[in-house]
């Protein structure tokens, strides 16, 4: 395809997919990026330079990533005579697969669609992933935040984030009211009259491939366990069937046989330890994911129930600033800070770009390249220790070297090149 202002690299390869899904990533892949809106412009290009250093350092030059800019957001209005989601962008994610992108401002009053929901939507990117990981030196409300180390997957695309709702007091809301009271012999309404409707929409197909995701990623990780999170307590035909169409497809494609209290399933492996799959109460959840964290490896759980619970542990380990997402499918994997744009700081050099470096190493253990991955979580990790942070990270009472953006990323390129 020819673009109007995106420039292929020439000398990068397309990853490709084969056809038995199995994703093929050459040595020196075309990676697209979008740098972002606000402190974008700060983190993004800082990411980028403390990857190219790691992927160097741990491949010798054998390995290296062609960067492909595509556009949204502000710079794309500026490029494309004020389109802020240009579909060339599309175009591009779509043909090259990887992509990588800095956070993105939602224009008020404008019917513009960030990158994330046009991706989501279009292409249907089913699986929100969040690995929550603690750090014993960054701030937190706990003890010991350490003890907190969760993967969140969540489904993307059902439950009431698909928009299903009519305002009070509209035709469309009245129609629905009379249906459900004349037609469906609904009477626990307690209050009919300007009442706003939504509708939480579970299937059983996407129930059943996020669950078959997550169970393909716990038993690639060799995890402990697996646990299902839902309402199903009250909501019994949708988060009650999430977990049933669940726990069935576990039995059905994977072997899962009863546990011995009755409540869970477990799947044997000869050559590692059983997963265990649990189940657990949304609410519940919240409590015992605070009090203990430790229990819990792999999560699996619908949309709304997941934003609800990795926004808590995210909180429990130094909050948004550090902690990175991916949402993907089977064609098309697409990974992002978790944080807004926070246009008060951009262009100073003070953001703190942890959330963007981590994202950066969930993409490089997609691609299987995980010694430079490691490289990058350890001189982080150990910059967390030595309590260089950026000004966000500070803790009330505690002394510590404050950074620029560049140069907390600096300090992490200097211990990858010193291991």
């Amino acid at each position: 395809m020819q673009y109007q202002h995106i420039s292929v690299p020439k000398n990068g390869e397309q990853i490709t997919i084969n056809d038995q899904g199995q994703w093929l990533i050459p040595d020196n892949p075309i990676i697209t990026f979008i740098d972002g809106d606000g402190v974008g412009q700060d983190i993004s290009p800082v990411m980028r330079n403390l990857v190219n250093h790691a992927v160097a350092h741990c491949y010798k030059n054998k390995r290296k990533i062609h960067w492909l800019e595509v556009y949204n957001g502000e710079k794309a209005a500026k490029l494309y005579d004020g389109d802020w989601f240009p579909q060339e962008t599309i175009h591009a994610v779509r043909q090259f697969k990887l992509a990588i992108k800095g956070p993105l401002t939602t224009p008020l009053g404008g019917g513009f669609r960030s990158l994330n929901v046009a991706l989501r939507q279009e292409m249907d990117l089913f699986v929100n992933i969040r690995p929550i990981k603690g750090y014993s030196a960054l701030p937190s409300p706990l003890k010991h935040p350490e003890k907190t180390n969760i993967v969140v997957i969540r489904d993307s695309s059902e439950d009431v984030y698909s928009g299903i709702e009519w305002q009070a007091g509209s035709v469309e809301a009245e129609k629905i009211l009379d249906f459900l009271c004349q037609e469906m012999g609904v009477t626990r309404l307690r209050f009919d009259q300007q009442c706003g409707i939504g509708i939480k929409n579970i299937s059983k197909e996407g129930s059943e491939r996020v669950m078959r995701y997550a169970l393909e990623y716990a038993l690639e990780q060799k995890s402990e366990s697996l646990t299902v999170v839902h309402k199903g307590n009250v909501l019994k035909f949708t988060d009650g069937a999430f977990k049933r169409w669940g726990y069935e497809l576990a039995k059905r494609e994977y072997g899962a046989i009863p546990h011995e209290n009755g409540r869970w399933l477990i799947i044997e492996r000869e050559h590692a330890p059983s997963l265990i799959i649990k189940e657990v109460i949304a609410d519940n959840m919240l409590q015992q994911a605070l009090m203990h964290p430790e229990q819990f490896d792999v999560v699996v759980t619908t949309n709304q129930n997941g934003d609800y619970l990795a926004d808590m542990l995210t909180a429990q380990v130094g909050g948004i600033g550090v902690m990175p997402a991916a949402n993907l499918n089977g064609q098309v994997a697409f990974f992002e800070p978790t944080h807004g744009p926070f246009e008060r700081i951009a262009g100073t050099d003070k953001a703190n770009p942890t959330s963007s470096i981590l994202s950066a190493v969930m993409m490089l253990r997609f691609m299987n390249w995980h010694e430079a991955a490691q490289a990058i979580e350890n001189a982080l990790s150990a910059t967390f220790e030595a309590n260089e942070i950026t000004f966000d990270l500070e803790k009330h009472g505690h002394s510590a070297i404050i950074l620029s953006c560049s140069e907390f990323a600096k300090k992490i390129i200097e211990r990858i090149e010193q291991s």
